[in-house]
């Protein structure tokens, strides 16, 4: 397990490139934004890029809320590293639910595939990166092959990886309990579900301080393991789950330089 003290000593002399935070003074990249189909999404890239690495990232807000430009300094601190960046819009719940959700993540993600090498991206070293609800949707997608050929997965705080256990430990509350509350429908929903016997894509886990994050990643990363799966667990227990993706990208953030050596090693 990587723990945040030990990044914060290592990152910035082993760990990130020299200049990897030189361009978070500047303003933030302005994308271009296509339409998918059931919603939209936002490439952005380097002026000349050409077969760069690709990070494809679902915003979280529930499954109720939230919007594609809700990003942070993600596509300055990518692109200053080398990286084409996509974040993407869903349709959200109660207009949607949350298995039509995960098929608009496939759905978008077919979508880049086919079209970011004209956009200087690489198709085939695309990883896939979520956060609280989009970390679910990426991770749901993700085992159960909706993302052919993604290169990896970087998982950023849920506790949403086995609702049936979620609701036998007590946490099928809140969100959770509005979200899920048909049992019937917990396995097909739950990522777990598709840890199989084969191997899955390199996983990035990260979990914050709040409720029950740590014992629910740990047991999934667990479970990935068994598989040969290969797995970076990042301890982000010093993190709330709001901090946990907006600190992406700031100068000496342990997640990013944690997820920058997953994503260098994947695909770079």
């Amino acid at each position: 397990m990587i723990d945040r003290r030990t990044l914060l000593l290592a990152s910035m002399t082993m760990l990130l490139p020299v200049g990897a935070f030189a361009a978070l003074g500047n303003p933030s990249p302005t994308p271009q934004t296509f339409d998918y189909g059931p919603a939209k999404l936002d490439i952005y890239a380097p002026d000349g890029a050409r077969g760069l690495p690709v990070v494809f990232f679902v915003h979280g807000g529930a499954w109720e809320f939230g919007k594609r430009s809700q990003v942070h300094d993600k596509p300055t601190f990518l692109l200053a590293n080398g990286f084409c960046f996509v974040s993407i819009d869903y349709r959200m719940l109660p207009d949607a639910d949350v298995a039509t959700q995960a098929g608009d993540v496939e759905k978008a993600y077919a979508y880049v595939r086919a079209n970011i090498a004209g956009h200087g991206g690489d198709p085939n070293r695309i990883v896939a990166m979520g956060h609280s609800a989009g970390c679910h949707l990426i991770a749901l997608t993700g085992m159960r092959g909706g993302l052919p050929g993604v290169a990896g997965l970087l998982l950023d705080d849920t506790r949403a990886y086995d609702l049936a256990a979620l609701a036998k430990n007590g946490g099928m509350v809140r969100a959770y309990a509005r979200v899920f509350s048909d049992p019937a429908q917990w396995a097909a929903l739950s990522p777990a579900t598709y840890v199989d016997g084969s191997k899955h894509p390199p996983t990035f886990i990260a979990y914050s301080g709040a409720s029950g994050r740590g014992e629910d990643s740990r047991a999934f990363a667990d479970r990935l393991k068994a598989t040969g799966t290969k797995v970076t667990l990042f301890d982000g227990s010093a993190y709330t789950h709001m901090s946990i993706n907006s600190d992406f990208g700031k100068d000496g953030d342990a997640l990013t330089a944690a997820a920058l050596a997953f994503l260098k090693s994947t695909v770079g």
